[in-house]
């Protein structure tokens, strides 16, 4: 019976991975590389008889530790943790991931390998590993040191760059070509589907989750978040994005919720149990022959990672403004690869583009790689002060002076704040074109499918361009609070650009009508170049102009006449936002 055949798959799974990982902790050794080995020791390529006969509904379970994983990360994700992990884990995970992928892409092409494994190949030594590292730094007990601050929020960094990297690879191994046109859509289709997803659910899901909490049930808890995380997963591969995105944005929305601990408390055993499952399942994928075939490979795709990581962090972090000795550190800590590496060659694996050798030539270099983190990091103080006594003086003069030099261009008092009030000013804009743009997807959307669907099938039967008219005035409609609110931010933006463009010894008494021009010109200029955009955009749904000038010019009306409502209403939503985003979690 397919029931027996489940339980003994499961017994064995659980049996095996129970008894490696005890080994593990005994000789206090990552957990993961424990369920990679049960994963080897029980697959086919090493068993010497059938130990897993249902290999299809393990896979299964496997794609659920995914969904988990990710989830999991998401949760560890945090709007708060971004705004302070700053420009300098920015910078360094954007070089360290920009220089990883080349590296791997060439070194690749110096294997004589295709151009899809190369491809995975770099994006696969391109992401650290956020369990591991977390790990590690614990056992050492380094947690609360800046530069493992400063790792963590580069590990913040690359996890928003993996979900990025998934989804390009999702579309490269579909169309089998690059195309810079494409990854521009990509990313820019990728940055919509965010910023919205994340606006709307942290307008409705943290809230969602305070209502269950009051019932304080667990059981109702548990069963109401994983149906908000597999809902949310159903949506994102209706939207042809990979589960793993869905997953971790999801669980980015839940992490600013107020029972944020208790959920991540009934979550644990769940996630424990199923990325247990997946680790073992690529531990499975495992052919001990392909690592004797490819040994030498691995062995160099191993040390050109640990040196390339070591190099882009550090140099990355220094670029960035770190201290040499802090910069070196963190390249130390983050020259490894883990989880996010296994789901892109399980990518790859899946859907056919890349050859049989490339995953347990992945799973290869992660042990590696995971097995020197520790003893990396305890080398880096010592190292650092090596290289110190080394180098020239001059040398380290000049880093020392570049260091303040950068440290010293960093806005103080009244510009730090005036930079910061321009950067939430500009991010407040973004949020609300990225809404109207969301609303008319939607509406093109509705323009494709409802009049041949939902209309016809109750035998209505609308003119096109009426058709058409309704979906764009109603768009308009829905999109006026965003559009009058980006308008006042805009103008908001323009005074403060104003002031500091336009000095008053420069006009005399004329400078208050030098700066009114550009604060009324800058935002009426750039929402005509928006909405310009969106029309573009849009432009197969929209009316003839004889219809379209029409509607336009009735929404002015609407928006003049009913601005204040507009205004009410878009500011109770971004209040409601930032109260989310800054409040803190409860157990």
């Amino acid at each position: 019976m397919h029931g027996d055949i489940f339980i003994h798959d499961m017994a064995t799974i659980m049996l095996v991975a129970g008894i490696v990982t005890l080994i593990f902790h005994r000789f206090k050794q990552p957990v993961v590389l424990g369920y990679l080995a049960a994963g080897i020791i029980i697959g086919p390529y090493t068993a010497p008889f059938v130990l897993i006969h249902d290999k299809q509904t393990i896979s299964i379970l496997a794609e659920l530790g995914v969904v988990f994983l990710m989830f999991s990360l998401g949760m560890e994700f945090s709007l708060k943790k971004i705004a302070k992990v700053g420009a300098i884990a920015f910078i360094t995970a954007i070089c360290e991931t920009s220089l990883m992928i080349a590296i791997g892409y060439n070194l690749g092409h110096y294997f004589g390998w295709s151009q899809m494994n190369c491809i995975f190949l770099g994006a696969m030594m391109a992401i650290s590993s956020t369990t591991i590292i977390v790990k590690a730094l614990g056992e050492l007990g380094l947690k609360q040191h800046k530069f493992a601050q400063l790792i963590f929020g580069i590990l913040i960094v690359e996890d928003i760059l993996a979900i990025a990297i998934i989804a390009l690879l999702s579309g490269i191994a579909t169309t089998g070509s690059i195309q810079s046109d494409d990854i521009f859509d990509t990313v820019g289709q990728l940055s919509l589907f965010i910023i919205v997803t994340l606006t709307i659910g942290l307008l409705t899901i943290p809230k969602l989750l305070e209502y269950v909490a009051k019932f304080n049930s667990h059981e109702t808890m548990l069963i109401s978040v994983l149906g908000l995380c597999f809902g949310f997963c159903l949506m994102v591969l209706a939207l042809n994005y990979s589960i793993a995105l869905g997953a971790f944005i999801i669980g980015a929305i839940i992490a600013e919720a107020r029972p944020l601990h208790l959920i991540e408390k009934l979550i644990e055993p769940l996630r424990d149990m199923f990325c247990a499952i997946f680790f073992v399942t690529i531990g499975m994928m495992f052919n001990p022959s392909i690592l004797i075939s490819n040994f030498s490979v691995i062995i160099i795709i191993s040390i050109t990672l640990i040196v390339g990581k070591i190099l882009g962090n550090t140099i990355g972090a220094f670029v960035s403004g770190e201290k040499a000795g802090t910069s070196f550190k963190v390249g130390m800590g983050l020259a490894q690869i883990g989880e996010f590496s296994f789901i892109i060659a399980a990518l790859g694996a899946s859907l056919k583009v890349t050859s049989d050798f490339l995953y347990p030539i992945a799973i290869a270099v992660s042990a590696i790689t995971t097995l020197t983190t520790p003893y990396l990091i305890n080398l880096a103080d010592p190292l650092a002060s090596f290289i110190r006594a080394k180098a020239p003086r001059k040398m380290i003069g000049l880093s020392h002076y570049y260091t303040r030099w950068l440290g010293d261009l960093h806005p103080r008092g009244d510009s730090a704040m005036i930079v910061k009030m321009i950067a939430k000013i500009v991010a407040q804009v973004i949020v609300n074109c990225a809404l109207v743009m969301a609303v008319f997807m939607a509406g093109a959307y509705l323009a494709d499918h409802l009049n041949k669907g939902l209309l016809a099938r109750i035998g209505i039967i609308l003119d096109v361009q009426i058709h058409k008219s309704v979906i764009t005035s109603c768009a308009i409609l829905l999109s006026l609070p965003f559009l009058i609110a980006a308008y006042r931010k805009l103008k908001a933006l323009g005074m403060i650009f104003s002031e500091i463009l336009i000095h008053e010894s420069w006009l005399g008494k004329y400078t208050y009508q030098g700066r009114r021009v550009i604060f009324e010109t800058l935002p009426v200029a750039a929402i005509i170049g928006i909405m310009s955009l969106i029309f573009s955009v849009s432009h197969h749904v929209l009316p003839q102009d004889t219809y379209l000038i029409p509607i336009i010019v009735a929404m002015l009306g609407i928006a003049y006449l009913c601005r204040n409502p507009f205004i009410r209403l878009q500011s109770w939503l971004q209040i409601r936002l930032f109260s989310v985003i800054d409040r803190k979690s409860v157990v």
